[in-house]
């Protein structure tokens, strides 16, 4: 009777008194009416009090300074960063002299070849057109430069990603001290550490490459790491019993069974060297991204979509071959014949003799370079259909304006109010409304997690530019978030919806910020919508494919159970579908703000200004502190994003 008595007053407590959160909300009204008083007596201001700041100009300018004083005396640039510059240089020589001497139609021969042994027929196909359109778009030694830059970028990445993996993926202690270098290098803007990069190895080649190969490297460690960790505990079992050692068990266990992540982190690592193209051409990269940055300093729009689309076309083919050799190395390992593996080897040989003759020929008959009658100049009638949209789009829409208008009304009705409301706060309501989401979907570790990262914003000394920054961060993952949900669930519910949409997503993915950034400019002007329309155009596609995906793979059997039972399409879809993909939705939120937080540094080089602009502005002028400080309030704006949007299974657990 005690423990009914006991229960009773429980089981008559409206449903919201029973949520975990509501126990949350009262600690955190409790707190806060303690604290509020306190804070507002204290600092009544809503700015970062500056007894709080700590200034790193004058120490990260001394490290400047000294660096600049003695990168050409001093033993360590001498006698081994001068070793490494070196390597770099004639290993990115040595592939691009091969690709000339191969000429244009012995890399297409050789590039359509491994897509036909890796994929069939149909790919290599596809690979062979795509080469030969990057020769028609006059941007045949452009993409031999990227390529060449591209393939020793990959290479150390991946030699670098592996060692990384195996590290943490043998030991619990490397994971977890490797976990947040990763998470800073794959979050911390690409701009902001151009600038060291450039300090060490000066302007070119070196430093372009090692720059990319700091952002890339990431992923490949990553899911080297996962695969590692991930293995079957049962094989494991099995093959310690039969007595191998460790190294035996790697090689002959581990690896193989992590083998789809492997492939997995190449293609991430190549996709994510080549999106690094454009930004690489900044400190001296020739190539294809050259090409883009210069169209961009003169806005010819044409010009950068003809040096864009090759590096789509690689992305775009990149990706499906790999994905095709992670695909067929799965099958290959789920059973070969006997007779397989030879026939494997000698289809290979084939394909080399065949690419090898071809290249020989080319140069026999002294056709390496592509020929000039074979160019076709897209430049021209794109400028011009550029100039007609600007002419009759920008301000000449009858009764709902132009782009120019929209443009104006976004920032004035959004924008502005959101930065201004963001400012106005006290600085520690802000810190207080961060920890109160972060803990109501996490735990207390999650929301000291978050608040800690937002407070060193606030020493850093740059919290006005970062609430700014957040602003059109929250602005853009909000426009983001709607058309991405809206177009994902179209096209999860017709197959026709989504064929036709990917290849717009593939582009979209694939194709540099800055292609895309100048038709925005030329449309919406010079401002902070521009910079939130090309953070949309950025991250959208990764949102709609995540949705898309979570929806697909609902359990069929919960559908065909509600459609049993008379629900509508639109019930299905508000009480079974959404449910069950909320993890996948959530992936998409946080894929969304990431992808959007990518493009800020691209903002301030079109009026986003805030922490995108001084990261450029540190790069420009060579200012160290200004740069790298505003990249690590990135960072930081980045971690408490990730807590705030990301629930934890550790809700539940003692602590919560």
């Amino acid at each position: 009777m005690a423990t009914i008595t006991a229960t009773a007053p429980r089981s008559g407590l409206p449903g919201f008194l029973k949520h975990p959160a509501t126990g949350k909300l009262l600690l955190l009204a409790v707190a806060a009416a303690v604290l509020v008083p306190l804070a507002n007596a204290r600092w009544a201001s809503g700015s970062w009090p500056h007894a709080l700041t700590v200034d790193l100009t004058e120490p990260l300018g001394k490290a400047s300074d000294w660096v600049i004083d003695n990168r050409d005396s001093h033993p360590l640039f001498l006698y081994f960063f001068g070793y490494i510059s070196n390597a770099v240089v004639l290993s990115v020589r040595a592939v691009y002299l091969v690709l000339l001497a191969a000429g244009w139609a012995g890399v297409t021969a050789a590039a359509a070849l491994v897509a036909w042994r890796v994929a069939g027929v149909r790919l290599a196909l596809g690979t062979g057109a795509a080469f030969l359109a990057c020769g028609l778009l006059g941007m045949w030694i452009p993409t031999m430069q990227t390529l060449a830059l591209m393939v020793v970028a990959v290479l150390v990445s991946v030699v670098l990603g592996v060692l990384l993996g195996l590290a943490a993926g043998l030991s619990d202690r490397t994971y977890r001290a490797l976990r947040p270098v990763l998470d800073t290098m794959q979050v911390f803007p690409a701009y902001a550490y151009l600038l060291p990069v450039v300090l060490v190895f000066g302007m070119g080649v070196p430093a372009a490459v090692l720059a990319t190969v700091v952002y890339a490297a990431p992923p490949m460690a990553r899911l080297t790491a996962l695969g590692l960790r991930g293995a079957d505990a049962g094989v494991m079992e099995a093959v310690e019993s039969l007595g191998t050692t460790a190294r035996q068990r790697l090689l002959t266990a581990r690896i193989p069974l992590a083998r789809k992540e492997l492939l997995l982190g190449l293609n991430q690592t190549i996709m994510m060297a080549l999106s690094m193209a454009v930004i690489a051409s900044v400190i001296g990269a020739a190539g294809l991204g050259d090409r883009v940055y210069q169209a961009l300093a003169s806005v010819d729009v044409g010009a950068a979509l003809a040096a864009g689309i090759p590096i789509v076309l690689l992305a775009v083919v990149l990706d499906r071959v790999t994905g095709a050799a992670g695909s067929a190395t799965s099958a290959a390992s789920a059973g070969d014949g006997p007779g397989e593996p030879k026939s494997r080897w000698t289809g290979w040989a084939y394909a080399a003799v065949v690419a090898v003759a071809v290249a020989v020929a080319g140069r026999l008959t002294g056709r390496l370079d592509w020929p000039e009658a074979w160019l076709v100049n897209i430049a021209e009638p794109v400028n011009r259909a550029v100039d007609w949209m600007t002419d009759h789009l920008y301000s000449g829409v009858p009764y709902v304006g132009g782009t120019a208008d929209w443009a104006g009304h976004f920032t004035t009705w959004v924008l502005d109010p959101m930065r201004d409301g963001l400012q106005w706060l006290p600085w520690w309501s802000v810190l207080l409304i961060v920890a109160a989401l972060a803990w109501l979907i996490g735990t207390w570790r999650t929301a000291l997690t978050a608040v800690l990262a937002m407070a060193a914003i606030g020493v850093l000394g740059v919290w006005g530019p970062s609430l700014d920054t957040l602003s059109q961060v929250l602005a853009a993952v909000a426009v983001t978030l709607v058309l991405g949900f809206a177009t994902g669930i179209a096209a999860a519910r017709s197959e026709r919806c989504e064929r036709v949409l990917r290849p717009f997503l593939d582009v979209f993915q694939t194709m540099p910020q800055f292609v895309y950034l100048i038709p925005v400019v030329a449309l919406f002007g010079v401002g902070r919508a521009p910079a939130v329309a090309a953070a949309v155009v950025y991250a959208l596609p990764a949102v709609v494919r995540i949705t898309t995906q979570g929806l697909r793979q609902v359990d069929p059997a919960a559908m065909e159970s509600s459609r049993s039972m008379g629900a509508t399409g639109w019930q299905q879809l508000r009480q079974v579908q959404l449910p069950l993909a909320r993890p996948a939705l959530l992936l998409a939120l946080n894929q969304g703000v990431v992808l959007v937080l990518a493009v800020v540094i691209i903002g301030g080089l079109v009026g986003g200004g805030a922490l995108g602009y001084d990261v450029v502005f540190g790069l420009a002028q060579g200012d160290l502190a200004t740069g790298l400080v505003a990249g690590a309030a990135i960072v930081c704006l980045g971690l408490m994003l990730d807590r705030v949007t990301q629930p934890t299974d550790r809700r539940t657990k003692k602590g919560a």
